[in-house]
């Protein structure tokens, strides 16, 4: 009796941002509920793949014939800086999809306001007809009127010829469980990944995960998930990455996420820039755990070649246990919880500096293989020397030569210094922790050394002493130490001085910019940069913007052209356009 009223007054509500509530009863015999429950309750405490579909049908038993009774709607405002937030993760390059309950007049109303849509961007709405119309067939009748809905859009979008032209798709619920389907699912994806901006609105929590998981399997990109509430939770484990807002909607989403936040906004350091630091870190990480094992294992391979593969090592047996626990541990971690290669600060920016990750750079093969090859070229440096020097050359004042653990703890001595100033170069921020950290590391190495030398030949061995009486008063000890440290980390400071003056990233040209205080003094061009140093975006409040000066600035075009002055030659009444040069 009021549906067409109740209706006008929910897309009214819609219109102006509101969050719509339809209610509705219906009256039940206890015999009729009691045999309904028990189903539902069958169907919720089921485990399986058909969980979902179980309570979607037991659910429409009961959702039917029901009696209006009116509706109601409540002001949702969105929290402090999500338009900003948005923003600045559309300049880092990252896509941002919605996927919403709310009707469709409200969700595009929320794009509105959080800059996902702008005036000027083409919107693509998908909907389905009135089944009631179609008569028999109706679904196939439905699904092929929306695939043709689907490729008119990517069409469209194909024959579009303006650079700056940006789309949205929007589309329902009812809609999308046509277009999931597998026969169309990877033509709604194309169309949605084309298309500046993707809202889904009126989709269940199953339907928010099958789009996640589209997302996931069909572009092959990592996926992050977003959401504040129980129905988000199927969303949130779908995506490689779940992020949950803890909040009035409950806990359930922080429970299910692997990262939680307070609000929205949040997400912005959480991306920008403990993302991209998190990033470098880890994969400098791994990069110089390969470096430094390679350079210290092949040393032992080289010498049981060298020996003809007597079984015997050159290193002791305490040595080699220490050294990946206590001589060279504490400087990868450092660098692996502290380095930063610029500020949060200059993280947020220059946004465009997340796209480090998503391109890979610091992890691919041929970073891998670069670092692999350091250890291999390390490894042969440190042998050859330590054969070469200690082995005819005097070294005690008796004019004796080397025994096999002088050599070997002076071999190991390279090594320690090697790695450790290795991992020095490597840091791009230094606290007093990397500091102690690293030359801590080497101090160890000499405390090690003489308090096991001091200790009885009935523990020490052949090391009794071997720092106080045999390595420290020889000058070849410490000679050699200083030039095969030099010798293995030279290729690395020449390639880093090569590609910060030759070829440098994004990174090196800012530090350089804030090493000699350019931000402060020239300040035009600490601008210019920040302008480059973002993704090129259609959407957010940037967007806008640069649209609206584009708008303006062709009205501007226009009407100079319109006013341009005639010039005639010689009292020739054929006009000619004065050229501006």
């Amino acid at each position: 009796m009021f549906e067409e009223a109740t209706t006008k007054h929910l897309n009214e509500y819609g219109e102006v941002g509101l969050r719509t509530l339809a209610l509705a009863y219906r009256k039940l015999e206890e015999a009729e509920y009691s045999a309904w429950n028990e189903e539902f309750h069958k169907a919720k405490t089921s485990i399986g793949a058909d969980r979902e579909a179980m309570l979607e049908r037991v659910s429409d038993l009961m959702e039917k014939d029901l009696i209006l009774v009116g509706a109601t709607a409540v002001e949702d405002k969105l929290q402090k800086g999500v338009p900003q937030c948005i923003d600045k993760l559309a300049q880092a390059g990252l896509k941002l999809w919605v996927l919403t309950g709310d009707k469709m007049e409200t969700a595009i109303n929320i794009g509105y306001a959080c800059s996902l849509l702008r005036q000027g961007m083409k919107q693509i709405c998908i909907t389905t007809m009135n089944a009631d119309m179609l008569g028999q067939d109706s679904n196939e009748a439905v699904k092929e009127n929306v695939l043709m809905q689907i490729t008119n859009a990517s069409q469209m979008i194909k024959l579009e010829k303006d650079p700056h032209a940006a789309f949205a798709v929007i589309i329902d619920g009812k809609t999308l469980t046509y277009a999931l389907e597998d026969d169309m699912k990877h033509q709604f994806l194309k169309l949605a990944v084309d298309c500046a901006s993707v809202i889904c609105c009126r989709v269940s929590p199953k339907q928010k995960a099958m789009v996640t998981r589209l997302v996931k399997e069909g572009t092959g990109k990592t996926t992050l998930a977003i959401g504040d509430g129980a129905n988000d939770v199927g969303m949130i484990q779908e995506a490689d990455i779940g992020v949950g807002i803890s909040g009035a909607e409950g806990m359930q989403a922080v429970m299910a996420s692997d990262f939680a936040i307070a609000q929205f906004r949040f997400l912005e350091r959480l991306l920008v820039v403990h993302g991209h630091w998190c990033y470098k870190r880890i994969a400098q990480m791994i990069c110089y755990f390969f470096y430094k094992n390679i350079a210290f294992g092949l040393t032992i391979f080289y010498f049981e070649a060298f020996t003809g593969f007597s079984g015997q090592s050159v290193y002791d047996d305490w040595y080699m246990l220490l050294f990946n626990v206590v001589l060279t541990s504490l400087p990868v971690i450092s660098l692996g919880v502290f380095e930063q290669d610029v500020s949060s600060e200059i993280c947020l920016q220059f946004p465009a500096l997340y796209q480090q990750g998503p391109r890979n750079l610091f992890f691919d093969w041929y970073r891998i293989c670069g670092w692999m090859g350091n250890g291999l070229y390390s490894s042969i440096i440190i042998f050859s020397f330590g054969i070469i020097i200690f082995y005819d050359q005097a070294f005690r004042a008796g004019g004796q030569t080397a025994d096999m653990t002088a050599v070997g703890t002076a071999m190991f001595t390279c090594i320690i210094w090697a790695v450790n100033c290795q991992i020095a170069l490597t840091m791009s921020h230094f606290t007093f922790i990397q500091h102690i950290f690293v030359w801590g590391s080497i101090a160890s190495w000499y405390l090690f050394l003489f308090l096991y030398g001091m200790l009885s030949p009935k523990y020490s061995g052949n090391a009794f002493k071997i720092l106080v009486e045999a390595l420290a008063p020889a000058p070849i000890y410490w000679s050699a130490t200083l030039l095969v440290t030099v010798v293995c980390n030279l290729p690395y400071l020449a390639h880093l001085s090569f590609q910060r003056s030759f070829k440098p990233m994004d990174h090196h040209i800012i530090q350089e910019i804030k090493y000699y205080r350019k931000d402060i003094e020239d300040r035009h061009m600490w601008r210019r940069e920040r302008s480059k140093a973002r993704q090129e975006t259609k959407i957010g409040f940037t967007a806008r913007v640069d649209a609206k000066i584009r708008q303006l600035r062709a009205r501007l075009q226009k009407k100079h052209s319109t006013m341009s002055p005639h010039s005639y030659s010689g009292g020739s009444l054929k006009p000619r356009v004065a050229s501006e040069h």
